[in-house]
């Protein structure tokens, strides 16, 4: 869900004493924005911070949006639940400045997932009416504006994400999909440092965590990878693109 709507810069903000406003310099939601402007949007009566406890829901699938959030600190995991009752993770948010909920607010769409606190979390929720969203009779402030242009550009990265993780899925096997995910994210050396969890990155690509960590094995097996943690490096990068 990150789609990504932060700067690799809040990595360092993971301390639940850092500003706010220090999280927000580094958050896609206000790029471009100067600290008196960001001082503005926080000064608004619509933009609120909310602690959340372990396993407390931020909110329900078929609610219907008010707001948008950044994370502040913590992490909350988006999460499904079927039919038979099985939950199904869909995605984390564990880096301060990451934003989610956009796109249902936007939409005025009612959410089709539900979002749970993992640890003791901290966001910042700004409300609909901070937003014009097409009420032409509204004023907008400037920080309004600002965060208005922001959400476009994080629509758009979001856009090309999905049609990146399309063409992963199209692969017919794991391991084709796999090797997509990893050629789209690799470096000249052919390393590729994941920054999200192996639940995640089983859910990005539609099949269980046990069968990613089976095919990562057997892939280490085949010398095509070396897989230590979260860093993988491609041993035989010419049977390697075979998959592409």
């Amino acid at each position: 869900m990150s789609g990504d709507s932060k700067n690799p810069a809040c990595s360092c903000l993971a301390d639940k004493n850092a500003p706010v406003s220090s999280i927000l310099r580094c958050s896609s939601l206000t790029a471009g924005m100067n600290d008196a402007e960001i001082q503005e949007l926080m000064a608004s009566s619509q933009v609120r911070r909310h602690t959340f406890a372990p396993e407390e829901i931020v909110f329900y699938d078929g609610d219907m949006p008010h707001s948008l959030y950044i994370l502040l600190h913590g992490e909350v995991h988006i999460l499904k639940d079927t039919f038979s009752g099985r939950r199904i993770f869909v995605s984390e948010i564990n880096e301060p400045g990451d934003m989610f909920g956009e796109v249902y607010e936007v939409l005025k769409r009612p959410y089709d997932i539900y979002v749970e606190a993992a640890k003791e979390t901290e966001l910042l929720e700004i409300g609909s009416s901070f937003f014009r969203l097409g009420d032409e009779n509204k004023v907008p402030t400037r920080s309004a504006l600002l965060v208005e242009r922001n959400l476009m550009r994080v629509f758009a990265r979001k856009a090309y994400f999905m049609h990146g993780r399309i063409k992963v899925l199209a692969s017919g096997s794991l391991r084709e999909k796999i090797v997509r995910f990893l050629f789209q994210n690799m470096d000249a050396k052919g390393e590729i440092a994941l920054t999200a969890s192996r639940e995640y990155l089983a859910a990005y690509l539609a099949v269980t965590r046990p069968s990613l960590s089976r095919e990562l094995s057997a892939m280490q097996k085949d010398g095509l990878l070396e897989v230590a943690g979260k860093r993988i490096r491609v041993l035989d990068m010419e049977r390697f693109e075979e998959y592409l």
